[in-house]
């Protein structure tokens, strides 16, 4: 009779994808440090019950920027908003939330390298570029296409380690903005608990599946008592470079209007026109508001920055 031998998972399902440069001790346990940091100066281990809210040090202000649906243009919403905030003279930090598809490290041109340590308080140092400080996971991930195949222990523990393990100082950041995962699961919920928002903006584009699952992003920022700052409307009039026609493609631009800004009361920040060089500035690493601050698009980024300034109370010092 064969003796069965147990049977061993692959690399990846048994370990994180990530290297571990930082590792001068034994690492924990994979569910309570999966972004492989030192043992020492770590968030204290998952209790129970919910998590108590705690400032993240050295930042003034945080501003999280959702979207219930994928594919509205919200990474590169949040990218011009944070690069918004810099040009208008503020301290401004970008950290990406979004696991899964993390996009900050391809906007801000930022691929392929890894952040450093603080030998003192094992803490990561954002990377910078456009005068933005940033923090995401693809900064720690050894090749870009390799996939994050965790479960929510996992998922809320690197949360949890992006929110108070990143060094945004010494320096005060007048402003982070958060760069969310699109949908209404663990991940938003344990933001919302565990730090203190000053509010989030919503993205949506006019097409009306975009506008239905906005309106569960809306509806779940009000169950946790944050509040809506306002909503973006992204992709909205293309405009013909040949004949100037303006088409709006994605369906009619009240939908936002009547739907979240009249029916909710909610204050519409701005519309971004549907443009091919956002797109294309965006893929190259030089968002807009870095390549065509003076364009229309690049103006409408700017009033949506000035425009939450005043919101939350962001005064130049």
């Amino acid at each position: 009779m064969k003796t069965l031998k147990p049977t061993r998972l692959p690399p990846l399902l048994r370990h994180p994808p990530f290297s571990r440069p930082f590792h001068t001790t034994p690492p924990l346990p994979s569910h309570e440090n999966p972004l492989g940091l030192p043992t020492k100066g770590l968030p204290p281990k998952f209790s129970r019950g919910l998590p108590s809210k705690r400032p993240i040090p050295s930042v003034s202000h945080i501003i999280a920027v959702s979207s219930a649906k994928g594919g509205v243009g919200k990474s590169t919403i949040s990218a011009n908003l944070a690069l918004a905030f810099s040009r208008l003279g503020f301290t401004t930090g970008l950290l990406d939330t979004d696991l899964y598809g993390p996009s900050i490290p391809t906007l801000f041109n930022l691929t392929n390298l890894s952040p450093s340590l603080n030998p003192l308080t094992q803490q990561l140092i954002p990377l910078t570029n456009y005068g933005v400080k940033t923090m995401s996971i693809g900064y720690l991930s050894p090749e870009e296409d390799n996939p994050i195949i965790w479960r929510g222990p996992m998922l809320l523990k690197a949360i949890q380690q992006l929110l108070h393990a990143v060094q945004w100082g010494p320096e005060q950041l007048d402003v982070l903005v958060l760069d969310l995962p699109p949908g209404t699961g663990d991940i938003q919920l344990s933001i919302t608990q565990q730090v203190e928002l000053d509010g989030a903006v919503v993205v949506s584009t006019p097409h009306t599946l975009a506008i239905k699952d906005a309106v569960k992003g809306v509806n779940m920022f009000e169950k946790v008592g944050v509040p809506v700052l306002g909503i973006v409307q992204n992709m909205t009039t293309f405009c013909c470079p040949n004949c100037e026609t303006k088409t709006e493609v994605f369906g009619g631009l009240e939908g936002v209007r009547k739907k979240l800004c009249e029916e909710k009361g909610i204050e519409l920040l701005g519309d971004v026109p549907l443009h091919p060089n956002i797109g294309e500035d965006g893929s190259r690493g030089k968002p807009t508001v870095v390549t065509e601050p003076e364009s229309e698009r690049g103006k409408v980024f700017m009033g949506i920055a000035r425009r939450l300034g005043e919101k939350i109370g962001l005064v130049k010092g």
